[in-house]
C-alpha cells in the first residue's frame, strides 16, 4: 500500500472540501482498502466521512431517505425496508458476508468497483484502471463480464445487489458538491463505458453522497433473484429485481432491473413495457426478448445469454406463484 494523508470530515461540507481537493472518500472501505491493497487505486489522500452523521433511515414524503453511512445489515432488517421494499432487503442479504454487511454502506456499496480480474491485475492491461492500455478481457477470461452497454474500451459488470433493488425502485442519489445538493435518478447517477470507462458515475470534484431516496411503496409483488457460481460470497452472473402488478393471473404492470450483465444495474422502459396484459410466462419471454435483442456475448461469457432468459422466467414464475 502506498502512503497517503488521512483526514477525518467532521461534517459533509469539510469532507467535499477535501475531495475537491483530490482526496477519496472513505466510509466501510470493505472495497476501496482492498484496492489499496492491491495498488489498483492508489489515492493520495482519504476523507474520513464516519463522523458526519449520515447514518439515520428515515421516513419521507412517503417514501424512505437513506444516509450514505447505513449499513447494508441495518438497511436489510430495517421493517419498514422488510416490509414495503422486500425487495431491497433480499437484494442485500443476497450479497456479500453477514461480517461484509456489517462494515458495508449505503453509499460505498452504490459505488463499488468492477470485479472484472483483469481490473484487479495491475499487470494486465484495463482501460478502467489505466485509460488507454486496453481491455484484456475482450480476448481473454469473460466469463463474469457483461452482454449488455459494453464498448470496445470495456466489458466489466458492476456488482452491486443492492442498487439493482434500488433502480427497479426507482431511487435518487443526494449528492452534495462545492455547488450545492441535487438529486439524480439511480439511472441517470452511471455512466455507460463509451470509450471513458474510468469515469464511472456523474459524480464530479466536490461532490460526496449524503443520502439515496426511495418513493412511496409501489403497489404490486416483489422479488430478487440471483444466480451465482456458489451459495454465498459470490457475485451474481445475472439478477433480476422484479416489481409486478397481477390480475386474474395476467400482468398489469411491472418494473424489471438486472444485474450481472452491464456495466451498471440495468433497466429500460422498453423491457417493462411489453409486460402488459401477458400471462407470466409470456410476459417473461417477451422481456426477454426486449431485454437482450442486442445482447452480445465475447466467448466465455456467451452462456449468460441464455442464462439472463432463464433467470427471468424463474423471477416471474416465483412471482405468480407467490400470488396463488
Amino acid at each position: 500500500m502506498k502512503p497517503f494523508d488521512y483526514a477525518r470530515a467532521g461534517d459533509v461540507a469539510e469532507a467535499s472540501r477535501h475531495t475537491a481537493k483530490g482526496a477519496t472518500v472513505i466510509a466501510g472501505g470493505t472495497n476501496l482498502l482492498d484496492l489499496m491493497k492491491l495498488q489498483v487505486m492508489t489515492p493520495s489522500a482519504l476523507v474520513d466521512i464516519t463522523r458526519t452523521g449520515l447514518d439515520g433511515i428515515e421516513e419521507s414524503n412517503g417514501g424512505l431517505r437513506i444516509g450514505t453511512l447505513v449499513t447494508n445489515s441495518d438497511l436489510a432488517v430495517h421493517p419498514i425496508v422488510r416490509k414495503s421494499y422486500p425487495v431491497l432487503s433480499r437484494a442485500l442479504l443476497s450479497g456479500a458476508t453477514g461480517q461484509l454487511r456489517n462494515k458495508a454502506t449505503t453509499g460505498g456499496n452504490l459505488l463499488q468497483r468492477t470485479r472484472c480480474p483483469y481490473f484487479y491485475d495491475t499487470a494486465a492491461a484495463c482501460n478502467k484502471r489505466e485509460p488507454g492500455t486496453g481491455c484484456a478481457a475482450l480476448e481473454g477470461r469473460n466469463r463474469v463480464c457483461g452482454i449488455l452497454g459494453t464498448s470496445p474500451h470495456c466489458i466489466a459488470t458492476h456488482p452491486s445487489d443492492m442498487a439493482v433493488a434500488m433502480m427497479a425502485l426507482g431511487a435518487q442519489v443526494e449528492i452534495e458538491g462545492l455547488n450545492g445538493t441535487r438529486a439524480v435518478p439511480l439511472d441517470d447517477f452511471y455512466r455507460l463505458p463509451g470509450d471513458t470507462p474510468h469515469i464511472e458515475t456523474c459524480l464530479e470534484e466536490g461532490d460526496v453522497i449524503t443520502h439515496v431516496t426511495l418513493p412511496a411503496p409501489p403497489e404490486g409483488t416483489q422479488g430478487y433473484v440471483k444466480v451465482r457460481d456458489r451459495a454465498s460470497y459470490a457475485f451474481a452472473l445475472v439478477s433480476v429485481a422484479a416489481i409486478v402488478r397481477f390480475d386474474g393471473g395476467r400482468v398489469v404492470s411491472g418494473r424489471l432491473a438486472f444485474g450481472g450483465l452491464a456495466p451498471r444495474p440495468w433497466r429500460t422502459d422498453a423491457v417493462d413495457a411489453v409486460l402488459e396484459g401477458k400471462s407470466p410466462l409470456d410476459a417473461a419471454e417477451a422481456a426477454a426478448d426486449a431485454l437482450l435483442s442486442e445482447a452480445e456475448g465475447h466467448g466465455d461469457n456467451d452462456f449468460k445469454i441464455l442464462l439472463a432468459r432463464r433467470t427471468l422466467r424463474r423471477a416471474m414464475r416465483e412471482l405468480s406463484e407467490s400470488q396463488a
